[in-house]
């Protein structure tokens, strides 16, 4: 069965299709999670919580919008943010140097093109230069307002702005590049 026929199925109450969508997505969800929580039991908190969000409102779901799976992950990444900021936890300027960055995990083995997305998106992460990659982290995966960056890099708020934004242009240029090759 697809995400969009499990999704339905969910929005009609199918607690088989719910485990389906669990079994298929949960640990993807839980990297991006602990990416942005940086602490493992807020984050399977936060992964309880994006999965009884997703039983509760699968009928919100609009799949012009985009895939199951893109929807889940935008679940999950407001239910983290409204997480730390219920926390008032600041999230920690991350250096660069993880043993194994968590975003080379998203994808699953047994999924190649998915896999092969989510590969092309992190290397397309990694090839931005260091400034831009540390704007990417500390707006997306820990979810700080360009205002707050700019407080905690002590920057302008204008050159935050701008090399976000040249940072989302080259990420897309580099990332629709690899989907059609």
């Amino acid at each position: 069965m697809d995400d969009y026929e499990l999704i339905s199925k969910v929005r009609d109450g199918d607690q088989r299709a719910f485990l389906a969508l669990y079994d298929r997505y949960s640990s993807r969800v839980y990297t991006l999670i602990l990416r942005m929580m940086n602490d493992e039991m807020l984050a399977e908190e936060v992964l309880q919580e994006t999965f009884l969000r997703l039983w509760g409102r699968a009928g919100q779901y609009i799949p012009e919008r985009g895939s199951p799976l893109t929807w889940l992950l935008a679940v999950a990444r407001r239910t983290a943010l409204e997480r730390l900021r219920f926390e008032s936890h600041r999230p920690v300027l991350s250096d660069g140097n993880e043993p194994s960055s968590l975003l080379e995990n998203i994808p699953e083995p047994a999924s190649t093109s998915e896999e092969a997305r989510w590969r092309s998106l992190y290397l397309a992460v990694q090839s931005l230069p260091e400034e831009q990659r540390k704007l990417i982290d500390l707006a997306y995966y820990q979810g700080l307002s360009q205002s707050e960056i700019a407080e905690m890099l002590d920057l302008p708020l204008g050159t935050v702005k701008t090399r976000l934004r040249a940072a989302m242009l080259r990420l897309r240029h580099q990332w629709l590049e690899n989907e059609n090759p």
